[in-house]
């Protein structure tokens, strides 16, 4: 009888070490089909600043987690402000320099950066690592803004911003700019794939409405009225839960990655007008 209580208290040990290998490998497998969703890297460089004759500084420099991250430093000359610039989920920075561009031209010095695994930079991208990535590009702009006593402001666009609400929440700067945004995973699940609690389950990945109250600083947000990607509803869901001071603007007729040419000259003049205020 003995010897048969062990037996079967080593079969139980052994049953729940399975149960946990199998909850381990299976939340393995979840985080890799999320992020697979999510996250679109191209490691090809299309364009570099010099094909828009701008100014650039190739930018190498480490996560906290030793991952070799890339980026472009593009001054404006003269220039009170600088963005960090955190991009969408597909494609790389090269993608972004039409829209630097114009940056540029009003006065705003940009750094624009990969996360892991997209253009030149190393790694393989995953959640945790997106926001290494976004905290270690801070800490370049943090020492180029206060060498030149410019004022910092953290932009992110679609999927960036989700990025750039976490620095804007854990990070000093002036002022946050968040553009076709959305508030979690969890609402993108449910607004593209009605599947049963998958709004529930995805709500705490890639969670930018669980992080913005921490933000301090005046907030801008930009969103087409016809945005198929992100809906209007889920930036507005964001901007009502970000603290005061805040501003929502809704671009007629603009899509999810045309705000700023829809729009044209009143989007520069509001971003003007966001940053003179800082």
């Amino acid at each position: 009888m003995a010897i048969r209580k062990v037996i079967t208290r080593i079969l139980r040990i052994l049953a729940l070490l399975l149960g946990v290998l199998a909850l381990s490998f299976l939340s393995g497998c979840w985080n890799w089909f999320v992020e697979k969703q999510v996250f679109f890297p191209d490691t090809t460089i299309a364009q570099t600043p010099a094909d828009f004759d701008l100014p650039f500084e190739d930018i190498w420099f480490t996560s906290s987690d030793s991952v070799r991250l890339h980026g472009w430093l593009i001054p404006a000359s003269p220039s009170n402000h600088i963005f960090l610039f955190c991009h969408g989920n597909a494609g790389n920075i090269s993608h972004r320099l039409d829209n630097v561009r114009l940056l540029n031209q009003r006065g705003i010095s940009v750094f624009i950066f990969d996360y892991r695994g997209y253009g030149r930079s190393d790694g393989r991208i995953s959640e945790k690592g997106f926001y290494l990535d976004s905290e270690a590009a801070y800490q370049v702009v943090r020492k180029w803004a206060d060498e030149h006593e410019a004022k910092l402001v953290v932009f992110g666009r679609s999927l960036g911003g989700i990025a750039a609400t976490h620095v804007g929440a854990t990070q000093h700067c002036n002022g946050l700019i968040l553009e076709s945004t959305f508030t979690n995973m969890g609402a993108m699940a449910g607004a593209h794939y009605p599947l049963p609690f998958a709004e529930r389950i995805l709500k705490n990945r890639l969670n930018a409405v669980g992080e913005i109250g921490g933000v301090q600083v005046p907030v801008l947000f930009f969103h087409g009225d016809n945005d198929k990607i992100v809906p209007i509803r889920l930036g507005r869901a964001l901007y009502e839960a970000a603290p005061n001071p805040k501003e929502f603007v809704v671009i007629p007729g603009a899509g999810h990655n045309d705000t700023f040419y829809v729009a044209g000259k009143d989007y520069f003049d509001k971003l003007e007008s966001f940053l003179d205020k800082l």
